[in-house]
């Protein structure tokens, strides 16, 4: 095979157990009972990754996100037999960006440096507020200097590559609060900041409790958006999508294949993939995923959903998936993939957005402002085919 036959992958690995579960979670995790769960999940994953590993012969794998789920809530030998199962299974490049999330109260300097050493070449550690009662409301299960202490550990440990995620309109939160806790990360320097809004997803103890929560109003929501994205940007970091903002050279490659219709593999329970064509992704289940894999005759149960995936579906990705980004989406590249027209399709919608400073057009791509980022899913509703906006 020729090296310009081969395709990039991305590889997602769900580890669905946590220390404690937060309160605003509706990934798929928990908290395991014992170790022997957690050995025959590990198990199943080393299956599924050679149940693939023929179907990617044509792929190498570019980058590799190792997420939960705290993966790190593994026993440190577990952790590196999915990682030695991924390097065992799949072709990776030789700059292969082999992300690991860590909450800081399950790592040390010793586990950290065999990780590294491992291969694990990125971390993504979840910060989220500086503050004691925000991270008690949150149900976060480390403090400010918790996570200070980890971060110096993983800098010790050879790591050059860090992400801190943060959170804003979270309880007891106010714009003061969380500019304090933009600068507690962004005097760490790290290469990456993720900054997500707090959402309350059905299912969560927030749900129940939404309606008594001491949340900030939208108002403030929204200054503490901007305030975000201009005190990044002070500090060298450039938003290169709507939650993410990285020193030069630092975008995460991993989710930039979600926002750009790459190709990825989702391994795991709950995991989903964009593969060979087709969308699927396996049950929010352990112990079917378990059998499905380890007993003979009971593979189909591991998939709750498998579809190929439509002309029309794509576009209306190319357009959601791709806004996401600072540079936006480009009407030669639409007309390039598909053939069409992206004014036709939504580009004179999107134009609406124009005037009032949400949306800019220089001639061939239409991008969200700041702004327009912080409203995206109501302009996107508005301007893609309504079962696409979501």
């Amino acid at each position: 095979m020729r090296k310009t036959d081969i395709k990039p992958l991305g590889l997602y690995i769900h580890i669905p157990f946590c220390a404690s579960k937060c309160a605003y979670c509706d990934f798929y995790s928990f908290v395991p009972q014992d170790e022997e769960i957690q050995r025959h999940y590990v198990s199943a994953l080393q299956l599924q990754m050679e149940d693939f590993a023929g179907d990617c012969r044509g792929y190498a794998v570019d980058s590799v996100f190792i997420g939960g789920g705290t993966p790190t809530v593994l026993p440190p030998k577990l952790l590196h037999r999915v990682i030695d199962a991924v390097w065992r299974n799949f072709s990776l490049t030789d700059d292969v960006e082999i992300t690991l999330e860590a909450n800081p109260a399950t790592v040390d300097l010793k586990g950290l440096k065999k990780l590294h050493r491992a291969g694990i070449s990125r971390l993504s550690m979840g910060l989220q507020s500086a503050h004691a009662r925000e991270l008690t409301a949150l149900g976060r299960i480390h403090t400010r200097e918790d996570f200070e202490r980890s971060f110096s550990d993983a800098r010790d440990a050879g790591f050059d590559n860090i992400n801190i995620d943060l959170m804003y309109g979270i309880p007891q939160q106010t714009a003061a609060s969380f500019l304090k806790s933009l600068d507690v990360a962004a005097l760490l320097r790290p290469e990456h900041l993720s900054v997500y809004g707090l959402k309350i997803e059905e299912g969560t103890p927030f749900w129940t409790m939404r309606d008594t929560l001491p949340l900030p109003d939208e108002d403030e929501e929204y200054t503490m958006y901007m305030q975000c994205v201009e005190h990044l940007a002070m500090r060298g970091y450039e938003q290169y999508e709507i939650s993410n903002f990285a020193q030069p050279g630092f975008r995460c490659r991993h989710n930039l294949k979600y926002w750009t219709c790459g190709e990825y593999l989702g391994l795991g329970a709950a995991a989903h993939s964009d593969f060979g064509g087709a969308r699927f992704g396996a049950v929010r289940d352990i112990h079917t995923y378990i059998d499905g894999l380890e007993l003979v005759g009971q593979g189909d149960t591991v998939w709750a959903e498998h579809a190929a995936i439509s002309e029309e579906e794509r576009k209306s990705e190319f357009v959601m998936l791709g806004l996401r980004l600072r540079e936006g989406i480009s009407c030669r590249e639409f007309t390039a993939r598909f053939g069409d027209s992206l004014d036709e399709f939504c580009g004179r919608r999107l134009q609406a957005y124009v005037p009032d400073g949400f949306v800019t057009f220089d001639g061939d791509r239409y991008a969200f402002t700041p702004k327009g980022m912080y409203v995206s899913n109501y302009i996107l509703s508005s301007v893609l085919p309504m079962e696409y906006a979501e």
